[in-house]
């Protein structure tokens, strides 16, 4: 028995029980896999049965608005994500009549679509031998074969990739990419992976020398910079003032409160005030911060204060689609950016009790 063999018989009997597991159709097998992209499996399930109650068919996902695929994609992060498959989905509406093409040259050049999610679209929905090599194969493999290449580099890729078309059958390609998916979950796992409980231990040449604890390599990333931003509730009667995020950057088309960016804490009111006159509003910043929250992206992190306002001036807003006056009943159709949703949580909850 080869390793492919070893491996599938172990995954015939220990395999995950996954939602989008259930059966091979393309465009689930696209939602879930950039769904986990950067996110845990058991965060990504209820967010998945949710996505599918409203989204079942790629076309009900093309025919969507942005607001709402964002709006259902809330809490998940990264929401370029969520963009991209949204685009990539309508292309396929617009070029291929519904149909996720099942060849590479065609499917790679979709919006959101990389090298592993073609990888895996196409092993796993279409059974063809095509590697997808997410972080836990990086780590599999780089074990097997005691690799000593970083793994963050595209070199390590390649390589790793090359080994996976290398021991990959033909005849079960989708389900051996799984395979060394749930094994990386379970038992090869980043740290103190349980060796003695593997399938593969005869062919790790890492478990052999001992060195199963030092591999990967992986070079160790920057951390975030951390970015100070102060944000203003204004109220007025039964109505907040919020802002739209620009198209494009982090957290595009996403609703937030007035806020900006600021080099000392202590200038966040003052700071604030300015901005709001800038928005045609009056208010005074209270000093005493309401909120405090450190919100992590994957390059910078916020360190967000928001302050409540008093002697508010309402003064309305001609035609704009990005400064609004509206009220905490209309807003479960909003998606509010990273550390604002939980503010606009708060203050639903003291709206509604």
């Amino acid at each position: 028995m080869n390793l492919a063999e070893t491996l599938l018989n172990w995954y015939d009997e220990n395999h995950r029980e996954l939602p989008w597991r259930q059966d091979q159709e393309p465009y689930k097998i696209w939602v879930s896999e950039v769904m986990l992209q950067q996110t845990r499996v058991e965060a990504v399930k209820p967010y998945y049965e949710r996505w599918m109650k409203r989204f079942p068919t790629l076309h009900d996902l093309a025919q969507a608005s942005a607001e709402e695929v964002l709006q259902y994609w809330q809490g998940l992060g990264y929401y370029s994500r969520a963009r991209n498959l949204h685009q990539g989905v309508r292309e396929v509406a617009e070029r291929y009549g519904g149909q996720i093409p099942n060849d590479r040259e065609k499917i790679i050049t979709l919006s959101g679509v990389g090298e592993y999610t073609a990888g895996a679209i196409l092993s796993i929905a279409y059974n063809k031998p095509e590697p997808a090599v997410d972080g836990n194969v990086l780590r599999v493999f780089s074990r097997l074969y005691c690799l000593e290449n970083d793994i963050t580099k595209p070199a390590a890729r390649k390589q790793v990739t090359e080994l996976v078309s290398g021991v990959m059958p033909d005849d079960r390609p989708g389900d051996f990419n799984q395979a060394v998916m749930d094994l990386g979950s379970a038992i090869c796992t980043p740290k103190n992976p349980s060796c003695t409980q593997c399938p593969l231990d005869q062919y790790c040449l890492a478990y052999k020398q001992g060195r199963q604890r030092e591999l990967p390599i992986r070079k160790r990333s920057a951390p975030p910079r951390v970015i100070q931003v102060a944000a203003a509730i204004v109220q007025a009667e039964s109505r907040y003032l919020l802002c739209k995020r620009p198209a494009k950057g982090l957290l595009a088309n996403m609703w937030e409160f007035p806020s900006i960016e600021i080099e000392n804490k202590n200038d966040g009111p003052m700071e604030l005030e300015g901005l709001l006159c800038r928005l045609g509003q009056q208010a005074f910043v209270e000093p005493v911060p309401v909120l405090e929250l450190t919100h992590t992206f994957s390059h910078r992190q916020w360190q967000i204060v928001f302050y409540s306002c008093k002697q508010v001036r309402r003064q309305e807003i001609a035609d704009s689609n990005h400064v609004k006056w509206l009220s905490p009943e209309t807003w479960s159709s909003l998606s509010f950016a990273g550390p604002h949703r939980k503010m606009a949580a708060e203050l639903e909850a003291q709206w509604h009790g």
